[in-house]
């Protein structure tokens, strides 16, 4: 199983990806703000390669739930800086966190290689076009809603059921746009329109979604459901995310999106290699 992204192809079976987190934004629910100027966010993103990121995933627009949108220009005034800094000194992929196609378009020109989209629940097909037409790798997150409506009533039948037959239903969109499947990949998007019970649910059953074909990526980190189970302070939320990581590599998902990211490869690779001792 192949996943290209512009330049950049992996091949899987191979140890999971680690997707380290640059939240460009003043108001993002896990770090307050630490990376918003341009020249804090390049540090974090240098140090989060040192640390063992294979890939950088740069947002300039919190999606937290009931997180008010921002204009094209702004995303785009704090995203582009660091990208195009970033894609003069790492080697590693970088990602571009929008639900904007034009922000999208704008960031693969700086550099970017990937688009992470939280809104790949959409019925507009000018991000498709987009992807199509770069090469680019594209991450089809599954969203109940919007967020700023995603987490008033999160409702289901079937959670697994019905994000598994999205995730069938997007990738043949997909490829009517002219997008190959080895551009994509897949996320269940955990606290993204889903109760505690929903995430729960999809946790337990992420190795059903492994039959489709196409790598998983799982942003499990530093989420609020954890706190909602375990009654912990936002700032504590690091040991349930690597039992979460840990369980999830087990069940086969290729790739983890991670603020914390020294403490994630380990807990992956310390899972890979239990793992590989089984056989």
């Amino acid at each position: 199983m192949l996943l290209r992204a512009c330049q950049f192809e992996f091949a899987f079976p191979r140890p999971a990806l680690v997707m380290g987190v640059v939240n460009v934004t003043p108001d993002s629910f896990s770090d307050g703000g630490q990376s918003f100027e341009p020249e804090a966010a390049v540090a974090r993103a240098l140090r989060l390669v040192e640390e063992g990121a294979d890939i950088i995933d740069v947002g300039g627009e919190s999606t937290r739930p009931g997180a008010e949108p921002i204009s094209e220009a702004e995303e785009l005034r704090r995203v582009l800086p660091v990208i195009e800094a970033l894609a003069r000194k790492i080697k590693q992929p970088i990602s571009i966190d929008t639900l904007k196609p034009a922000v999208a378009r704008a960031a693969l020109v700086a550099g970017a290689s990937l688009v992470n989209d939280v809104g790949a629940n959409r019925n507009d097909a000018a991000m498709w076009r987009i992807i199509a037409e770069r090469g680019a790798g594209y991450v089809v997150m599954h969203m109940q809603g919007t967020p700023q409506t995603m987490q008033s009533k999160p409702s289901y039948r079937d959670v697994v059921a019905e994000v598994g037959a999205f995730f069938g239903e997007r990738l043949a969109t997909l490829e009517h746009a002219g997008v190959a499947p080895e551009q994509v990949m897949l996320d269940v998007g955990i606290g993204f329109g889903k109760t505690l019970e929903h995430n729960l649910q999809l946790l337990a059953a992420l190795r059903s979604f492994t039959n489709l074909g196409r790598p998983l990526l799982l942003g499990v980190s530093r989420k609020s459901f954890v706190s909602k189970l375990l009654g912990t302070a936002a700032g504590e939320r690091l040991p349930a995310t690597l039992a979460c990581t840990a369980l999830a590599v087990e069940a086969g998902v290729n790739a983890v999106r991670a603020h914390d990211v020294a403490a994630t490869v380990q807990a992956v690779r310390m899972t890979e290699a239990i793992l590989a001792a089984r056989k």
